[in-house]
């Protein structure tokens, strides 16, 4: 298929292709939820922490800036950007991780993959239209979500899924970008909110080389580490490292690669992605995350909140497939077309967090905030 093209016939208007698929992101319930569904931090724990809704704007930002100057559709990264968490459950990947869990046991060998659910939620999931299911998007932005990590080819992706994607070819290089924005948003955000919230320190982050060449940075503006900006300056050096050095590292392979019109299901997946950082900072920001994963992702603070979450998304899913009266009009109606562990996962994984927890709380009469 085409980029532009979709899936099922629709009288396009005065807007390019991909803004409209924007537009019809923006303005879909799934997107909206997304402002109380957990990114690290619960949401009750502050006003000041990142959500999927925020996570999402600033991959977004990061994305529109990296196409800009590799010169790239910079509206076909963007809402790719924007779908790419749509499938995300409650509490983060912990929430997924107990669904797919879940599923599993009861004999659903697919289970759940947030990444497929995001595209679910595009093509399935979402219904604004009389005559199809999803959102009708482009080819081009559906390969994008489908396509977000490697390797493509999963075995529980139904094979009209297989053929119609091509999952032997990478996806288009906005997809690509897309891909590393994310990478960008959630290191240098995740360091921000857990500096914040004082469950990291800079003492202990500044033993990682890709920290040393920031504070360095930091430092050629005249901020101190002492200095009340220092965070935010820290992590808005850290973005523009990250930011300045891919594009340097891809500018000459993506021109050797773009095209008029963004290059779907084109490039063999065996080959290296023309888009990425230099070998010495692609080393170093992995050695940064494997840090935050000891430090951050792993603190009892954390970890503490993320397991109130797991034993919340354990009884919704046992409450719901017990009793299927538990579940509402809509989500019955859907027990003739799907099987009900799929439907109760859906449901489910539709949830914000604070939704999930007041459920819980009526079903079982116990407060897990």
């Amino acid at each position: 298929m085409q980029p532009t093209q979709r899936f099922f016939g629709f009288e396009e208007d005065f807007r390019d292709p991909f803004a409209r698929d924007r537009d019809r992101v923006l303005h879909c319930s799934s997107f909206r939820r997304l402002e109380y569904k957990t990114q690290v931090f619960l949401n009750h724990e502050g006003d000041y922490f990142r959500t999927r809704l925020t996570h999402s704007l600033e991959v977004s930002q990061i994305a529109r800036t990296l196409a800009r100057q590799l010169g790239l559709d910079e509206t076909l990264s963007e809402v790719i950007a924007l779908s790419h968490d749509l499938g995300h459950t409650p509490f983060g990947h912990i929430g997924g991780d107990v669904l797919d869990e879940m599923l599993k046991q009861d004999g659903h060998p697919n289970g759940f993959e947030h990444n497929f659910q995001s595209f679910r939620v595009l093509t399935r999931l979402e219904k604004r239209y009389p005559d199809f299911d999803g959102l009708n998007l482009t080819f081009a932005t559906l390969e994008g979500v489908l396509k977000h990590s490697y390797p493509y080819r999963k075995p529980f992706l139904p094979q009209k899924i297989v053929e119609a994607f091509d999952l032997d070819r990478h996806p288009s290089l906005e997809a690509m970008v897309v891909d590393h924005a994310d990478e960008i948003a959630y290191t240098s955000h995740d360091i921000d909110d857990g500096i914040k919230y004082g469950l990291i320190t800079f003492d202990a982050l500044l033993s990682e080389p890709l920290a040393q060449r920031v504070d360095r940075m930091v430092a050629d503006e005249g901020i101190e580490r002492s200095h009340a900006l220092y965070r935010h300056r820290f992590v808005a050096a850290l973005i523009k490292l990250l930011v300045e050095d891919l594009i340097t590292t891809s500018s000459a392979s993506v021109r050797d690669h773009a095209a008029s019109v963004p290059i779907c299901a084109t490039l063999d997946a065996q080959t290296p992605l023309p888009v990425g950082f230099s070998p010495e900072i692609a080393t170093e920001l992995k050695r940064l995350k494997k840090h935050l994963f000891n430090t951050l992702y792993r603190h009892e603070k954390i970890v503490r909140k993320m397991y109130a979450g797991k034993e919340c998304i354990r009884a919704l899913y046992r409450a719901f497939n017990e009793d299927i009266d538990l579940l509402p009009s809509r989500q019955k109606a859907l027990l003739d077309q799907r099987k009900p562990a799929r439907v109760v996962a859906d449901y489910i994984a539709s949830m914000t967090d604070r939704y999930a927890l007041k459920i819980h709380h009526e079903l079982y009469g116990i407060s897990l905030a």
